[in-house]
């Protein structure tokens, strides 16, 4: 879902270069579209019938999955941008995807890489980046949220990082205590998070009387993040959806190349005092995590530098 979300940037870019065009867009996340889509479509056998039908005269699959790959082969497309399939297999359509193909592949040129992931997409789609933002749709707000009101500066605690990459995982117990100091600060705490992380943020509710509402909808969510003055968070949901809305946003970063992140408003990276050696990695190599080794401290003073109470 991150990827449809900063994919949207493109959007902005093809309302100018084919104003007359209609757009379609087949996902498996069709709620986080937002209303510039003239066809946004869910991946249904019925929707797949009927797009092999449509001649494109542009067609962009950015997906390395087999699924999305084959589809791109079998789709009547005069213009074809991204991946599609070389002997079965996920490969580069021409030669302006190889850059972002064998860094998905190598982690050592992964590692070299300089360019962020919205100046990939655009120039795998033959066009320079010109800053083009995320497009989101209308949050939505239920009465919790609607009734969440402070006249603090509200600091948004995203506690989790997904089921795959647990290697950027932070304590739990470095969240109560951050919550902590931000509470005695000045601040207001708002956890957020998804299903994995609702008994997490109810144990450091119950200890800290840190806030938590619980778990939303995705559209209700991007309403939720739109309450806070900052996120601090690891490379989940949460960051695409704080970067979209362009608040300012503290991100935990160990096994990522931070050279891929890009902000639309003042953003701080942080990363553990002690090298990762888990690169790419969904979990640790090590008895314990270099997420320790990133100070209670050091995210309590970028807090405050960004958002001062």
């Amino acid at each position: 879902m991150g990827d449809v979300i900063r994919t949207t940037s493109l959007l902005q870019r093809f309302k100018i270069e084919f104003p007359t065009a209609r757009i379609f867009w087949l996902t498996k996340f069709k709620d986080i579209l937002p209303n510039e889509i003239d066809w946004p479509l869910e991946y249904t056998l019925e929707n797949l019938t009927w797009i092999k039908s449509i001649p494109f005269e542009m067609g962009i699959n950015l997906d390395k999955d087999p699924e999305a790959c084959a589809l791109m082969d079998q789709l009547t497309i005069n213009n074809k941008f991204g991946f599609g399939l070389s002997g079965g297999m996920p490969a580069p359509l021409n030669s302006l995807a190889e850059h972002k193909f064998l860094t998905g592949i190598s982690d050592d040129l992964s590692k070299k890489n300089r360019k962020h992931y919205l100046e990939e997409i655009f120039e795998i789609c033959g066009l320079e980046y010109r800053g083009e933002e995320y497009l989101l749709p209308e949050p939505c707000y239920n009465k919790r949220i609607e009734e969440f009101v402070s006249p603090r500066k509200v600091v948004g605690l995203n506690t989790g990082c997904g089921g795959r990459w647990v290697t950027r995982l932070w304590p739990e117990n470095y969240w109560e205590e951050l919550a902590v100091r931000l509470m005695d600060s000045g601040y207001t705490v708002l956890l957020l998070g998804g299903p994995e992380e609702h008994e997490k943020n109810c144990r450091i509710a119950k200890k800290t009387s840190a806030n938590y509402l619980g778990v939303f909808p995705i559209l209700e969510f991007l309403g939720l993040i739109q309450k806070c003055d900052l996120v601090v968070t690891a490379v989940t949901m949460a960051m695409h959806l704080a970067i979209g809305l362009k608040i300012p946003l503290i991100l935990f970063n160990n096994i990522f190349n931070p050279n891929e992140f890009h902000f639309f408003t003042k953003s701080t990276i942080l990363t553990p005092a002690k090298q990762c050696e888990c690169y790419y990695r969904p979990k640790c190599i090590h008895e314990k995590s270099c997420m320790y080794d990133l100070s209670v401290d050091s995210v309590f003073k970028e807090i405050q530098r960004l958002v001062p109470v």
